[in-house]
């Protein structure tokens, strides 16, 4: 080794020696180093025992859902997915949690403020599920259970849905939803494979609850709430519903065919295939809010071993399209969907169907604008009655010219011969051929037509967002100024609708009660009384469908119409003449006429002997 290189080893020893004793940590640092080896050793050991313990709690979660669920304990968790399917006419949302419709919206309506028709939007609003028992002994209820979604499959006509709840090796249960293209109606089909043993062996029923909230659609709140409830058909029998106006319970013992939480224009009803064997129905309405009623239907569905099948309809309460499901149907095979649209009792709800809404429809075959629709159909049902309103006019007329006798037999009469006074009149017009009760009659036989309509224009969906004139929505008031204050039983605003008919009203009283004065004497308190009924119909219809005003204010101009045309037609002079003629007659005393006489005379009868007895 030369000298160079032996230097060259020293100097590098010298560096790393002197390298050693700069670098070299101080006692603190050395203590320091300890602590922080000591704290990163015990953090290690935790973070063992936490998923030590983690492990342990996991192991001891799978084991109670196991003992819980059996062999749906797999369904016991997941992550909820909601997809969206289209048709024509709905935008449905299903959830595969439960295995259910979630959301429902309309895609040819809006609401009230214009925005888009949801049915019922998240289980908060709309819930279903099937509750029933295994065979050791377990009740599990789907709405806790997630489904295994199936691919979706199409065809020409329609989409099939398909949830699967896997129940072990060939064994499940599917809820499949087929849903039609273009129509409000679906199917909703409940399959079971291989469930005979999973099932307890006494099951006979699947027990069905349905909860649900109906939405406030349109911007008339009180008069919306009046057409929503839960309605329910009896198997083969009538429809019937709950309160709609307050809370109610009802136990139903027998077979229904199917149940329906239902708006005023829309509904969402569950149809069986055979039928719920029981049910237990609940409603209530609430006073504020973005909904109008909660409703609620514990139902238990017959089980077979196979499944069951039912039906939703989520659509309009539209006559023609409820009434088309009955079609090739046996009479007791009817669903009668028709009966959630109220249109009256049965004479009333008969004259609705066989009358209006034909005569309706047929002009709205080639009318689209629901104004001139109302008013043709006006023009048309004061033709059908006009000999109705003629013979009523009439026989106020008859009465009328009669007048200067009926003063003569009241001033021979004084007012304490009432009865004879009585008399005396009925004598005159059986003589002249008059019949006291033929003005009032024409008007009872006309009263059908009247009320028919007026349960008909709040229930027509037709009407519904149709404007005219002012009125934006016929199906609701026509607002033509909103108070900033609310008048009892009046409202928040004026209609002009209904203001235009009571005014035509009022004018028509006045004018028709001093052409019919006949000189006879009325009720204390009556002339008061006709001209107050106008005033009470302001306030009853200001929040009325304003199709319905505006009906009645154009049949009472066509009302005056007709009478002054009438009048003008007949010679009062000729007509008192007839009358004489009349009397010279044999007269042949009616049956009624008769009658009146008959009770008269034992009236007289009955006052001479109490006379006497005194």
């Amino acid at each position: 080794m030369d000298k160079n290189t032996l230097t060259g080893f020293l100097l590098i020893g010298l560096i790393l020696v002197g390298f050693y004793f700069v670098s070299k940590p101080s006692q603190e640092q050395i203590e320091y180093q300890r602590k922080m080896a000591e704290q990163a050793q015990a953090a290690q050991a935790e973070q063992v025992l936490e998923t030590q313990d983690t492990l342990a709690l996991e192991v001891e979660d799978s084991t109670a859902m196991a003992a819980r669920l059996g062999v749906f304990s797999a369904a016991g968790e997941g992550q909820e997915r909601i997809d969206t399917l289209e048709t024509d006419l709905l935008r449905i949302a299903f959830s595969n949690k439960g295995g259910v419709i979630s959301s429902v919206e309309l895609k040819e309506y809006k609401d009230g403020y214009l925005r888009p028709l949801l049915l019922f939007d998240g289980k908060e609003e709309n819930l279903y599920s099937l509750i029933f028992s295994t065979s050791n002994a377990r009740v599990l209820n789907t709405a806790d259970l997630y489904f295994e979604q199936l691919p979706i499959q199409k065809n020409d006509t329609a989409q099939i849905v398909t949830y699967r709840l896997n129940a072990g090796e060939a064994s499940y249960m599917d809820f499949v939803y087929t849903v039609p293209n273009d129509n409000y109606m679906l199917r909703f089909d409940v399959r079971t494979v291989g469930m005979h043993d999973v099932f307890s062996s006494n099951m006979t029923a699947f027990e069905l609850q349905w909860n649900g909230k109906v939405r406030q659609q349109e911007k008339g709140r009180d008069f919306e709430s009046r057409y929503s409830g839960l309605y329910f058909k009896y198997l083969a029998d009538d429809v019937d519903n709950l309160s709609e106006s307050g809370a109610e319970t009802k136990e139903v013992p027998t077979k229904l065919k199917w149940v329906s939480f239902k708006d005023q224009f829309f509904s969402t009803i569950l149809i069986a295939d055979e039928s719920f064997s029981s049910a237990k129905l609940q409603t209530e309405a609430y006073k504020s809010g973005k909904y109008l009623k909660s409703c609620s239907a514990d139902m238990y569905v017959p089980y077979d071993g196979n499944g069951t099948g039912f039906r939703f309809y989520f659509g309009p309460n539209h006559f023609k399209t409820l009434n088309s499901y009955d079609k090739h149907l046996k009479k007791d095979e009817k669903l009668d969907l028709q009966r959630l649209i109220p249109l009256g009792w049965t004479i009333f709800r008969w004259v609705n169907r066989w009358l209006v809404i034909p005569m309706f429809n047929w002009f709205g075959s080639f009318i689209s604008n629901m104004g001139i629709i109302i008013l043709l159909m006006t023009i048309v049902i004061k033709i059908l009655i006009f000999p109705l309103t003629y013979k009523s006019y009439m026989s106020t007329a008859k009465m009328r010219v009669l007048k200067p006798e009926i003063e003569k037999i009241n001033e021979k009469y004084p007012a304490d011969k009432m009865q004879e006074r009585q008399r005396a009149t009925m004598e005159l017009y059986s003589r002249a051929g008059v019949n006291p009760m033929g003005g009032c009659l024409p008007m009872l036989l006309q009263m059908p037509v009247l009320i028919a309509l007026f349960s008909f224009f709040p229930s027509a969906i037709e009407l519904r967002q149709q404007s005219f004139l002012w009125a934006d929505d016929l199906s609701t008031y026509d607002s033509i100024y909103d108070l900033p204050f609310n008048i009892p039983f009046y409202g928040d605003h004026i209609s002009l609708f209904c203001l235009l008919m009571t005014i035509t009203n009022i004018i028509y009283t006045k004018w028709n009660m001093e052409a019919s004065n006949t000189g006879g004497q009325q009720m204390p308190g009556m002339k008061l009384m006709m001209y107050l009924m106008p005033i009470m119909f302001l306030f009853f219809f200001n929040s009325y469908a304003s199709g319905l005003s505006y009906y009645y204010f154009i049949s009472l101009l066509i009302t005056i119409i007709q009478t002054y045309a009438i009048k003008a037609s007949v010679n009062e002079e000729a007509l008192l003449k007839q009358l004489n003629e009349n009397k010279k007659k044999p007269q042949k005393k009616s049956g009624f006429m008769a009658r009146l006489e008959k009770m008269q005379k034992e009236q007289l009868e009955a006052q001479r002997k109490a006379a006497k007895r005194r």
